[in-house]
């Protein structure tokens, strides 16, 4: 972090608790499509307004901001929401922003289809004095597709920095388990994995249960109360030809590769383009048998669309079921793919001590604030390293400036870093005996390719793995 500052601090940082939104970040605010006003006077008090409304097709989320004047004088205006079917929820006087789409709404609201035609805004009214006025205004923000920006208004924090977080997690929306009361194994409910990644000091976690979106309504729901955690929508794509974690989406996805609904994995890639989602090949190294139904990688696929590849999952380090090797071939060929890890948690308490536990390993990314955009950009950029033991705050920073190659190692005292890639030679291994130490090295002009670096300890277990630094174009 700017200022030799490692672990990252949350005081000033703007956390809006009380509205979910389906929203841009706070610097581009969209416009709302519709403005409903009106007047409410004594003669409304213990009342009931339904004020009218259109939603065109293809709306795929509604998000409603309610404000109302009076206040001073005890006016109260409460609010709900009627669809042309059905009636869709009620929070009263508790929420002044709501949203519904077809997979979560706001909590009080429910989810499900957004269908066409004349919606109704209702107004009541528990008290309103006799010879008092109160104004409201009503904003309606319709989304029509397009990408998901996250269930937080504002950054969890608006300062750019080394961010830490899990990229693979399971709960009991799929085939995550834990003890229950009696000690049998149960489905784990997702707050478990969420208090597992606050203990491990995480900024961010991806929550990606197999093929469903069915935890989307809890993440939305347990966002607020996880004031300094972001929370970010996926999916584990679990096909018979490999696996791949769709972040950053609640769009419906269709995930049946090789039926009609998605003949090809370029069809599951479309969906999530559209979407602005980040599309990472996950644990490629596994075998794909009975062993792991379909767990490693063999469907064809333009690897210039893919964003990153889980290179270490959970406990696998190296070896033959390792993602290195898938990662480094891919490098070879001219692909830009970022490194990730994914502990791939199956249980949430399980001990933090243990591998594949929430958080081991860790995906740091340096991000521009903590909100899902700039999350999933800073994986793009390749600005990343896995901290492969999920510490707190382990640092590597490689940076490429005037034909000098700058590595920085926070907290890695005791260990060697070296240089992976066709410029390895340029430095041997290079003790790192203080706590925070900064190496330079000079890069010929003639050198072509890239360079990684990657920090281990004394008994040559892989501490951090960096992304690479690109010499030339590929």
């Amino acid at each position: 972090m700017r200022g030799g500052l490692i672990s990252r601090r949350l005081a000033g940082a703007t956390v809006l608790v009380a509205a979910l939104l389906v929203t841009t970040p706070a610097a581009a605010q969209p416009k709302p499509d519709l403005t409903l006003t009106g007047v409410m006077t004594g003669a409304d008090h213990q009342t009931y307004r339904e004020v009218p409304f259109q939603i065109p097709a293809g709306t795929t989320a509604i998000t409603v901001a309610f404000s109302y004047t009076g206040q001073d004088q005890k006016s109260v205006i409460d609010l709900g929401i009627r669809d042309p079917q059905r009636f869709r929820g009620w929070s009263g006087g508790n929420k002044t922003t709501f949203t519904l789409t077809e997979i979560w709404a706001t909590p009080s609201y429910l989810s499900g289809p957004l269908p066409v035609g004349e919606w109704k805004l209702i107004l009541g009214v528990p008290n309103l004095r006799k010879d008092a006025r109160a104004a409201y205004t009503a904003t309606i923000t319709l989304d029509r597709g397009g990408a998901f920006h996250g269930f937080t208004a504002a950054p969890l924090d608006d300062k750019p920095g080394w961010y830490r977080g899990d990229l693979h997690l399971h709960t009991g929306h799929s085939d995550g388990s834990c003890a229950a009361q009696s000690g049998a194994k149960a489905p784990c409910p997702v707050h478990k994995t969420l208090d597992a990644a606050v203990a491990r000091g995480l900024d961010f976690v991806a929550v990606t249960d197999h093929n469903t979106s069915s935890h989307f309504q809890a993440l939305a729901e347990l966002q607020p109360h996880y004031d300094q955690l972001l929370i970010i929508p996926g999916r584990e794509v679990t096909t018979f030809q490999g696996h791949a974690n769709i972040i950053g989406m609640t769009a419906p996805l269709d995930f049946q590769l090789g039926s009609g609904r998605a003949p090809t994995f370029a069809h599951i890639l479309g969906q999530a383009e559209a979407a602005g989602a980040l599309v990472t090949i996950n644990h490629p190294g596994l075998p794909s048998g009975e062993a792991c139904m379909g767990c490693g990688w063999t469907a064809p696929v333009d690897f210039g669309r893919i964003a990153s590849v889980e290179v270490i999952n959970g406990g696998i380090v190296s070896g033959p079921l390792s993602g290195l090797p898938f990662w480094a071939a891919r490098l070879g060929e001219g692909h830009r793919l970022t490194a990730v890890g994914g502990s791939d948690n199956h249980d949430a308490t399980l001990d933090l001590t243990k591998t594949n536990s929430v958080g081991r390993p860790t995906t740091v990314v340096f991000a521009r604030n903590l909100s899902q955009d700039a999350i999933l950009a800073g994986i793009r950029a390749g600005r990343v390293f896995i901290d492969v033991q999920g510490t707190r705050n382990r640092l590597l920073d490689v940076s490429q400036i005037a034909g000098q190659l700058t590595i920085r190692v926070a907290h890695g005292a005791g260990g060697k870093v070296t240089l992976v890639g066709p410029g390895a030679p340029l430095m041997p291994a290079r003790d790192l005996p203080g706590d925070d130490e900064t190496l330079r090295v000079g890069l010929p002009a003639q050198l072509k390719g890239w360079l990684r670096a990657e920090v281990r300890g004394p008994d040559g277990a892989l501490w951090l793995l960096g992304n690479p630094v690109y010499l030339t174009s590929p």
